[in-house]
């Protein structure tokens, strides 16, 4: 068993990471003021890629990480820290001074951003982006809503969180998540871990989720992605988002993947079920966007 001294040692680093961090965050919201808002938004989808794309982007010398205070790659400030007010929010972005000579060091403009694959699919999301941010511009990854859910699965089950396999927890998913949405809706300032932890089919509906953005941003602010492109082939798909955000061509030495959870395939039952479910929402997603999402069981 630790000594006293031990555990003393083991507690102090922390207590001085804490007091640090929370002087940071303290210096951030007291110059709020002189720290712009972003200027894009990462908003979807979990288990998408979203990870993987930020990491690219930050690897550009034009757009930097979060403070320093964040390390992180969202606020969540849009569906979990709504309360918080803005210049908390605005306390994870660097100064205007701080872009400008990011701006003059490397010759280009500046573009600051977060990446919350929440944002898509909390129902107040959208129009509190549109209030505060109606130039944003949105990056929307879709991933096959089959591989999605299986993925979101996957990443429960080895957090601990999810105790069931997958088909009891499709199973089990609507009363789970029972009241969640329209609670969200009705408190304001209400947070939902089992909205978030345990939405696998409901999240892959993507039109219904997206539609309060389309009703308030123009169609120019969106760059929707594929995932399976930026797996295919992520050098093409990070030059897209480049092009989309006015930022200057910018190579990297290799795309490494992030979070990716390898494990046995879907089985063929479950897999089954949830293409025939999803192709009417697909199908959908593909004539209202206009993309060519080449995912299992399109209809002919």
């Amino acid at each position: 068993m630790p000594s006293i001294r031990d555990r003393v040692k083991q507690l102090v680093p922390t207590q001085v990471t804490n007091r640090v961090k929370e002087s940071l965050v303290d210096y951030g919201v007291r110059t709020s003021d002189r720290r712009p808002l972003p200027d894009f938004l990462i908003i979807g989808t979990k288990r998408g890629g979203t990870t993987s794309l930020w990491n690219y982007l930050i690897q550009h010398p034009l757009v930097p990480r979060l403070f320093p205070a964040w390390n992180t790659k969202a606020s969540h400030y849009f569906e979990e820290h709504w309360h918080r007010g803005e210049a908390w929010y605005r306390s994870h972005f660097p100064t205007q001074r701080q872009r400008a000579a990011l701006a003059s060091r490397h010759g280009g403009p500046v573009r600051v951003g977060e990446a919350a694959p929440l944002y898509m699919f909390h129902p107040l999301a959208a129009q509190r982006v549109a209030a505060l941010m109606p130039s944003v511009r949105l990056i929307v990854l879709l991933r096959d809503p089959v591989e999605r859910a299986y993925s979101h699965w996957k990443e429960r089950r080895t957090h601990g969180i999810e105790p069931l396999e997958f088909a009891d927890a499709l199973a089990a998913e609507d009363e789970r998540i029972a009241g969640e949405r329209e609670r969200l809706v009705a408190e304001p300032e209400y947070h939902s871990e089992r909205y978030d932890w345990y939405s696998y089919r409901t999240r892959g509906r993507y039109l219904e989720h997206l539609e309060p953005w389309l009703e308030r941003f123009d169609r120019s602010q969106f760059l929707f992605l594929p995932s399976e492109d930026l797996y295919r082939d992520a050098r093409a798909t990070y030059r897209r988002t480049l092009d989309f955000l006015g930022l200057p061509p910018y190579d990297l030495p290799d795309f490494k993947v992030y979070n990716d959870r390898r494990s046995a395939p879907l089985e063929p039952e479950v897999r089954e079920e949830l293409t025939a479910y999803y192709l009417p929402y697909n199908d959908a997603l593909r004539q209202r966007l206009g993309l060519d999402l080449d995912w299992p069981g399109r209809a002919a």
